[in-house]
């Protein structure tokens, strides 16, 4: 069995713990390999590795950093095939979809690779007389990411290429259930010319994350999951002293207008809702119905979610692959059962889905419901599969209303030929992304991701502008040179004349 270690200070290392996690295919069902799970001494082995090469990574010019970020992304283009098949072999996405996912992983480090322009600072002469005053960012030493299994490339490259780029060390614990993405991401790093300690990959569970909250070295966390844990995370980075961005759940929204293209609304609530298989923090399971468009649009729905092509990931075919885990199959399917005793109408009923050959992975096919109300769980809570609700409304202000009310705002969407219906919307909307007439509102790079009410916890958002605020801290100089000439003591707050 292919064992998996940790990646630490330039190479493999397998640390002192005898605990292991199990990684599957979830095409076939089988296992793949067995990880290693760190203990506290070896999170803590990791973190004294990072600090001491913080000390002259931090001293590199910006320039040098960004040389070696242009490097990796090179490589990372080189070998994209590679690192693409890696991750449908763990996670089971389909092949251009986790194609997909590097490339938007990849914009940030093209981002990155600008951060000479990025960390220049503002100065101004004379802000009194014969002095000056100016303001510069500085890096804030190991930081530390903890991402989820849907993403083992692109959410990890949200954190780390910016972390690194500012001049910080930085661990990477990934998800356990699809780790060998990141190690790959490490040696090629390291091909790309980074020192020793910069970028490391630690494997665990949740004794790895408490020793990573509670190791007085590390500065920053950043963290991609559950709202439970998100809101774990921030509670005690805080009780620790440490700065921390935590993004949690969502239940993205898309709002069809009555005046919308409905084979535009249809299309991308398809890819929307089904696309890797709902295992995405923007996938859109809930449609809100406005007016009287409801029926077109769950007669046109329920026609293409029946004929979805579910198959293994590797598969050209496949428009959607398994989920990740036996027992997140299991989930989802509770939650599809929940929502027929809740009372909901099942319009597409995936649960049995069976693939000749495949009979062991984790399939289930799409699955719609209709008239759901606010009140069932299934509407409330997120259940990171390919499960659609459709919400009826009777107008634009109970959509609205719905949207609002909702406890999570990480992201949403409205179909419409209407600007003023547009423009209120994403003016109104309490939600950290909006998109009209786009399914799925992920920002660009030079833009920055996050959401809103219980699908943040903390002040900034990820990558982007907000990437080099987050992981770089602000210092003012104020400065003036004597002249020769002495002054008398000055026991009033001082001004500038």
């Amino acid at each position: 069995m292919k064992k998996i270690q940790h990646f630490v200070n330039g190479q493999l290392f397998s640390g002192n713990s005898k605990r292991v996690g199990k990684v599957f295919n979830p095409a076939t069902g089988e296992q793949s390999a067995e990880v290693i799970l760190a203990s506290t001494k070896d999170i803590n082995d990791a973190v004294a590795n990072a600090a001491e090469a913080f000390e002259s990574w931090s001293n590199k010019p910006p320039l040098q950093r960004a040389r070696i970020m242009f490097k990796f992304k090179e490589l990372i283009e080189k070998n994209s095939d590679e690192l693409t098949k890696i991750i449908v072999s763990e996670h089971g996405k389909v092949y251009e979809d986790a194609k997909g996912s590097l490339t938007r992983g990849l914009e940030v480090v093209e981002y990155a690779c600008g951060i000479p322009q990025l960390l220049k600072g503002e100065f101004t002469e004379n802000v009194g007389t014969d002095v000056d005053s100016w303001s510069i960012r500085q890096p804030l030493g190991v930081c530390a990411g903890i991402t989820p299994f849907n993403f083992p490339a692109m959410v990890p490259m949200w954190m780390f290429p910016m972390a690194i780029a500012c001049g910080n060390t930085f661990i990477l614990k990934p998800s356990e259930k699809d780790p060998s993405c990141a190690l790959r991401l490490a040696e090629l790093l390291k091909e790309a010319g980074l020192p020793n300690g910069v970028f490391n990959v630690v494997n665990g569970d949740k004794e790895s994350v408490d020793a990573l909250i509670d190791n007085k070295e590390v500065a920053a966390i950043s963290f991609v999951g559950s709202t439970p844990i998100a809101k774990y995370i921030y509670e005690n980075c805080a009780k620790n002293e440490k700065r921390v961005q935590a993004l949690g759940g969502a239940k993205n929204h898309c709002v069809v207008m009555p005046d919308c293209d409905l084979d535009q609304a249809v299309n991308g609530l398809m890819g929307a809702a089904y696309g890797s298989a709902g295992e995405r923090c923007m996938a859109q399971s809930v449609a809100v119905a406005v007016g009287g468009i409801g029926d077109k649009l769950v007669n046109a729905l329920a026609k293409k979610v029946e004929t979805l092509k579910v198959g293994p990931g590797m598969d050209k075919q496949s428009e959607m692959g398994p989920l990740v885990t036996k027992e997140h199959l299991e989930k989802v399917k509770g939650y599809v059962d929940l929502g027929v005793k809740e009372g909901a109408k099942l319009v597409v009923d995936g649960r049995d889905f069976k693939i000749q050959g495949y009979e062991n992975g984790y399939y289930i096919g799409g699955c719609l419901f209709d008239n759901v109300t606010k009140d069932m769980r299934i509407y409330k809570e997120e259940i990171f599969g390919p499960v659609l609700s459709v919400v009826r409304a009777k107008d634009f202000n109970e959509a609205l209303n719905l949207v609002n009310k909702h406890e999570f705002g990480n992201g949403v969407s409205i179909f419409t030929r209407d600007g003023d219906s547009g423009r209120t919307f994403s003016n109104k909307a309490k939600i950290g992304m909006v998109g009209v007439n786009i399914p799925i509102p992920v920002p660009m790079a030079f833009h920055s991701f996050g959401g809103w009410k219980r699908s943040l916890f903390g002040d900034q958002h990820m990558h982007g502008p907000e990437g080099v605020r987050f992981y770089t801290k602000l210092k003012t100089i104020t400065s003036r040179w004597p002249s020769g000439l002495r002054s008398d003591p000055e026991f009033t707050m001082p001004t500038m004349k």
